[in-house]
């Protein structure tokens, strides 16, 4: 994928985003409008964190990402681009951020592109969002239709109201157009029980996908 196809791909969070708050004043995927709080869940290049932080010159960010060579990168490009006032990279763990007050239900969208599993991004993402926030996830290409494995992989596998609902989520809107995104609603404030501790959601999911269930976009 070239590096065109990555920024429209980015931007089609903001798209994604407008279309679920539709009738909202300002729309939130106008550039220079919106002046919201958010979390790039797992930055690790900048995408879609640095993309969206240009569209949306009035926002409040963070670049989170566990990993010290990209979080130097995205520091140095924040940097650079003279954001510092208003965009915070910080290195640490989901799990850990989330239990911090300074960080917990202090968001009113989080993105994850490829953080990892619908399970795992989930429970990471929900003790970040302020209730009525919403997470938009990037989704895999659509299976194929007629194919055997078509509505076993479709967003009530990987997104079961049931399962969110733990979480104090619910699925709320998939938009298909170019690319796939998940749009879920933190509906009530996430249970002080979560997240669980580094590793947990993954060796323990809250829920199954199906058996050969792509497990990330193909970005």
């Amino acid at each position: 994928m070239d590096l065109r196809e990555q920024i429209d791909h980015a931007l089609g969070f903001a798209a994604a985003l407008e279309e679920a708050r539709r009738g909202s004043d300002p729309a939130p995927g106008s550039p220079g409008e919106w002046s919201g709080r958010w979390m790039d869940l797992g930055s690790g290049g900048g995408l879609p964190g640095l993309v969206l932080a240009e569209h949306w010159p009035r926002t409040r960010a963070v670049l989170l990402d566990a990993a010290a060579r990209r979080t130097a990168f995205l520091s140095e490009a924040v940097d650079t681009l003279g954001w510092s006032a208003r965009v915070q990279v910080l290195r640490e763990r989901a799990e850990d951020a989330g239990r911090d007050p300074a960080w917990r239900a202090g968001f009113d969208v989080v993105w994850a592109r490829s953080f990892g599993s619908p399970p795992v991004t989930a429970e990471c993402a929900a003790p970040f969002l302020r209730p009525g926030g919403l997470l938009v996830v990037s989704e895999p290409p659509e299976t194929v239709p007629g194919s055997s494995s078509g509505a076993e992989h479709g967003p009530g596998a990987r997104w079961p109201r049931e399962g969110l609902a733990e979480l104090g989520q619910e699925p709320l809107l998939t938009v298909r157009a170019r690319f796939g995104y998940q749009v879920i609603r933190q509906k009530q404030a996430c249970p002080e029980r979560f997240p669980r501790r580094s590793g947990v959601a993954a060796k323990r999911p809250l829920y199954r996908v199906s058996e050969g269930e792509p497990k990330s976009p193909h970005f």
